[in-house]
């Protein structure tokens, strides 16, 4: 599923809502969830998963094409686990809601 796919379900689920004003609510969540791990925090959404920020240390690389080594330099990369209950959904079981 795709963002605008996203916005789209949740404009049918919701007539009373404008798609403009769903779309509004969806980047929002969005662009907070971007904020907060740029500032290295921690998003937990219970029963989904939680987003955090791991750091890779700068280490020496290999050019596929090429076979050339290449430096990669240190980085932050989005890190993504996930919650019990999406595991459980995921793997046919049932769990209760009460997390």
């Amino acid at each position: 599923m795709i963002r605008s796919e996203l916005i789209q379900q949740l404009a049918e689920a919701n007539p009373h809502l404008y798609q403009r004003d769903v779309e509004r609510i969806v980047n929002t969540f969005f662009d907070e969830i971007i904020e907060a791990l740029s500032r290295g925090e921690r998003v937990e959404l219970r029963g989904f998963g939680a987003f955090s920020v791991k750091q890779r240390d700068a280490r020496t690389g290999r050019n596929p094409r090429t076979g050339e080594t290449v430096e990669v330099e240190e980085k932050c990369v989005p890190f993504f686990k996930t919650g019990k209950l999406l595991r459980d959904r995921l793997n046919g079981l049932e769990t209760s809601n009460d997390e």
